[in-house]
């Protein structure tokens, strides 16, 4: 069993900040992927949605008790490279991104979300390493991690991370 630590950090993007994490994982890119985009195998770690992300568009629902299905727009796709979402739209909508790179071996999962402020990562931050923790568990066969070893515990963490500067050097 794996200790949990937080792992995210800010990235400037020309959209916007993100709370941004990567994971390592010592398999072919394809195989990362479909655990990242088939509906079936992300009921082991995240959630699952229904339709068809070749229109643009899905329905996506987390795992969690009682969650509630939302809409996703799939605003870019590059199987099995990447792709960038939105759910929900307006003031509470979310967007992700997800960039996979392959060499020697293993992929690597890079995930990020724009942050609307700063103070939002102190509860992002313990969600995103929780739902990648569960990833990573349940691609290994591991016992998947528990909510409680999360938060609140990394909510400090990611009160304290310090945003990067905008200013040109």
């Amino acid at each position: 069993m794996m200790t949990a630590k937080p792992t995210g950090h800010y990235v400037l993007k020309a959209d916007g900040l993100y709370l941004q994490f990567d994971r390592l994982f010592h398999a072919p890119i394809e195989d990362v992927w479909f655990s990242l985009t088939n509906p079936n195998a992300m009921k082991g770690w995240i959630g699952t949605y229904t339709g068809s992300p070749s229109t643009g568009g899905v329905r996506f629902q987390m795992s969690e008790e009682g969650a509630e299905w939302m809409n996703v727009s799939i605003l870019e796709c590059r199987a099995p490279h990447s792709f960038t979402a939105d759910s929900g739209s307006g003031p509470t909508g979310v967007r992700v991104f997800c960039h996979l790179v392959e060499g020697g071996g293993m992929t690597t999962l890079t995930l990020g979300q724009r942050m609307k402020d700063a103070s939002e990562a102190a509860s992002i931050g313990p969600g995103w390493d929780f739902y990648l923790d569960r990833l990573a568990a349940s691609r290994s066969g591991a016992e998947l991690p528990v909510w409680e070893s999360y938060y609140p515990g990394f909510s400090p963490h990611y009160r304290e991370l310090t945003v990067p500067s905008t200013a040109k050097g």
